[in-house]
């Protein structure tokens, strides 16, 4: 079996090329089942209002032909605010797609596409998915669109006005499925295409990540990443135990709960600043090891 680029990889680097759009859109096609066209990758603006505004950490942000926004984000490492992070996201891009002065009915819809590569939350299937509905607190009914709100804005439902989000937990998928969308969830956890694989865009991937086709210095970064890669999860693991030791001694004096929340901060905090330091001596450039430990990286240039 032929050996293939790693997705998070790929798609900061390979996968912005309108020539391998079709990767995605298989991927988009499979987990929404519909069929969908990629047209353009766009720049978020992610502008700060101050010092101390967060900005919008965007990995891929895509627009489909029917102007809709497609916002791609894969997560390595642990981050216990995610939930919060793709609120965020979503949030932030709504306001920036928006022209000053227009109608609320020209705000874009929005799809959060997020692959994260840890146990995020407490649950037992690998592929999430959320939408906002509005329902009668006395008779559960759905609240809908009058005739005239969905013949204006050509959706059936309320949710399609709202951001929806996907979350697929790949990590520890690893089991061969005729069904596609299994096929793709083993493909992000194990970088490898069986022969029998039919799912959208990955007869696409299986031509266009071959290891093989990269030059010798893309082929030494995407070495190096797998190697941070490595140690990242090596000291999550760390951390995670290190956090959990550290909670149970603080929640003895504060509460189990309290001290073993906050243990696992400090903990998450101090390796992620110990991991930057080391893959700065070793040259990496600051964003890339602001993707890698989810630190902002005016704090990662002081290091």
């Amino acid at each position: 079996m032929a050996n293939y680029i790693r997705f998070d990889w790929a798609m900061k680097r390979l996968l912005r090329d309108k020539a391998n759009f079709s990767v995605l859109e298989g991927l988009m096609t499979t987990l929404m089942g519909e069929k969908i066209t990629i047209c353009k990758l766009l720049e978020s603006e992610s502008n700060q209002e101050s010092e101390f505004d967060k900005y919008n950490r965007v990995d891929l942000l895509a627009e489909d032909s029917k102007g809709t926004l497609l916002l791609f984000e894969i997560q390595n490492n642990t981050e216990y605010a995610y939930f919060q992070r793709m609120l965020f996201g979503t949030s932030k891009l709504v306001t920036e797609y928006i022209n000053r002065g227009g109608g609320y009915d020209d705000i874009r819809k929005i799809y959060s596409i997020n692959i994260v590569y840890f146990n995020l939350g407490c649950g037992t299937d690998f592929v999430y998915h959320g939408k906002t509905e509005f329902r009668g607190l006395h008779n559960n009914e759905l609240l809908r669109l009058s005739p005239f709100q969905r013949q204006r804005f050509e959706v059936d439902e309320v949710s399609q006005l709202y951001p929806e989000y996907y979350i697929l937990r790949v990590n520890d998928f690893n089991r061969w499925s005729k069904v596609p969308l299994e096929q793709w969830i083993y493909f992000l956890n194990t970088g490898e295409i069986p022969d029998d694989a039919t799912a959208p865009g990955l007869q696409e991937a299986r031509a266009r990540l071959q290891l093989d086709k990269l030059s010798k210095a893309e082929l030494e970064a995407y070495y190096r990443h797998l190697d941070n890669v490595v140690i990242l999860r090596s000291n999550i693991y760390t951390e995670r135990e290190e956090g959990r030791l550290e909670g149970r001694l603080e929640g003895r004096l504060e509460g189990r709960m309290e001290g073993l929340e906050e243990g696992l901060e400090k903990g998450e905090k101090k390796k992620a600043l110990d991991i930057a330091r080391k893959l700065k001596s070793k040259g990496m450039f600051a964003a890339d090891i602001s993707d890698l430990t989810g630190l902002p990286i005016d704090e990662i240039n002081e290091l």
